[in-house]
């Protein structure tokens, strides 16, 4: 279970290496398999594609039923409970409203000189969307995939599940799906669908961009079509920090950190506290609380690869050791959470008080998810708006102000020795 060391001591320092190595994941089988999917769905299309959903999820998966009907929309709405589609429709709400907050319009302005400079910003017209529908049924992350590219104003936004053996897809899946009203569904997952989203075949047009959570085929079969189309991040295994004091009560500091252990045994848990007793009191929770977890093994794997418990002195030094792991979630249980907010640099959520569990931001309170992990939160930022929209700079000048300015650009051409570039000026009347 988890191990208790203060910071300074030598296992911690063995396992804060291991956590800053991290996010430089790299597997060469991995990346030699994935290179071969993407390279048969590139040539063979459909064909390829159906044979591996056959390999890997189903054989019931055929070119004829490949995109999810809908009558098999129907057909979902009717298996799942009210409670599930107004837990759904109360998510959609907060996410929308949230992201809704992050529009950027267009803008234009006029120098006196008659120059106009201004920024387009137009929504990516396909983007597609992976979700894992199989081996972990991410309902939540379809939402917070789907709703900022719809927020965003995306003309067509795709969606791909991996289908169960008998080739149907979780109704819970169609149903958020429908909810969300995306009508494009695939049943293909995995590192398939990043080649069928990226180059397209007979029957699914390739898209702008690929986002979505995954295995790490997945991660990969992203990283190998970035350019070829955009993607949103590689995304690592879950991580979460909590930083408490001795007022924490470690009971919520236990679940806080059960709720991120449980996606795997490659996610990160840890503590870092100024209070010893705290320590061992979490500890014990944990113990108490995984009992009766159906995801126990998963749990117990992560807190073995990835749990620790690091004591420090001062609230300070647990700041400084936030900002060096940079977690994807960050708990903040201590007396006075807003006076030290200002000093957190890197995280990809902050959790402010013991009555926002990660699970509040998982599933229900609106900012996105999708979070950098690895240590990304150095320079990356959760998924948004942003994510779904391009930048067009705009610029027109005038006669008089491109006389004005004719010197200066002429002198920095020839410089460069590109004599074509100030032509360009010279060639004109002034």
């Amino acid at each position: 279970m988890i191990r208790i060391a203060h910071f300074s001591s030598p296992e911690a320092n063995d396992f804060m290496d291991k956590i800053d190595r991290r996010g430089q994941f790299e597997n060469s089988q991995i990346s030699k398999t994935v290179s071969e999917i993407l390279q048969d769905v590139k040539l063979d299309g459909n064909k390829a594609v159906v044979k591996y959903i056959g390999k890997y999820d189903s054989d019931q998966v055929d070119t004829e039923n490949l995109r999810v009907t809908k009558d098999e929309f129907t057909e979902a709405n009717g298996m799942v409970d009210s409670d599930f589609v107004s837990a759904i429709n109360e998510a959609k709400k907060n996410i929308q409203r949230f992201h809704q907050r992050q529009i950027r319009q267009s803008w234009f302005t006029t120098e006196d000189s008659g120059v106009i400079l201004g920024h387009l910003i137009r929504p990516l017209k396909r983007v597609g969307v992976c979700v894992p529908s199989v081996s972990q049924l991410l309902v939540s992350s379809l939402l917070m995939n789907v709703l900022p590219a719809k927020v965003a104003g995306v003309e067509e936004v795709v969606v791909f599940l991996g289908p169960k053996p008998d080739g149907t897809i979780d109704p819970h899946m169609l149903v958020a799906a429908s909810i969300c009203e995306i009508n494009e569904v695939y049943k293909c997952g995995g590192a398939p669908a990043v080649g069928a989203m990226a180059h397209g075949t007979e029957s699914i047009r390739a898209v702008d961009k690929i986002v979505g959570p995954g295995n790490p085929y997945v991660q990969e079969a992203k990283r190998q079509v970035m350019g070829l189309v955009d993607i949103d991040k590689i995304a690592g295994p879950s991580e979460v920090l909590v930083i408490a004091d001795d007022q924490a009560n470690p009971a919520y500091v236990a679940a806080d950190m059960i709720c991120q252990a449980e996606h795997g045994t490659d996610s990160s848990a840890i503590l870092v506290t100024t209070c010893g007793t705290l320590a061992e009191s979490v500890k014990n929770q944990i113990q108490i609380q995984i009992t009766s977890l159906p995801r126990k093994n998963e749990i117990t794997g992560s807190f073995a690869n990835y749990g620790f418990g690091l004591l420090v002195d001062t609230i300070e030094q647990a700041i400084d050791l936030a900002n060096r792991i940079a977690p994807e979630h960050l708990g903040l249980i201590v007396r006075e959470p807003y006076s030290i907010l200002g000093q957190i640099r890197n995280a990809g959520a902050i959790m402010i008080g013991e009555y926002t569990p990660e699970s509040v931001g998982d599933y229900m309170a609106g900012p996105n998810h999708v979070l950098p992990t690895g240590g990304t939160a150095r320079f990356a930022s959760p998924l948004s708006v942003d994510d779904f929209v391009k930048k067009t700079s705009l610029i027109q000048y005038t006669q008089s102000a491109l006389e004005r300015v004719s010197q200066p650009i002429i002198k920095l051409a020839k410089t460069e020795s590109l004599d074509g570039h100030a032509a360009a000026i010279t060639i004109r009347d002034f």
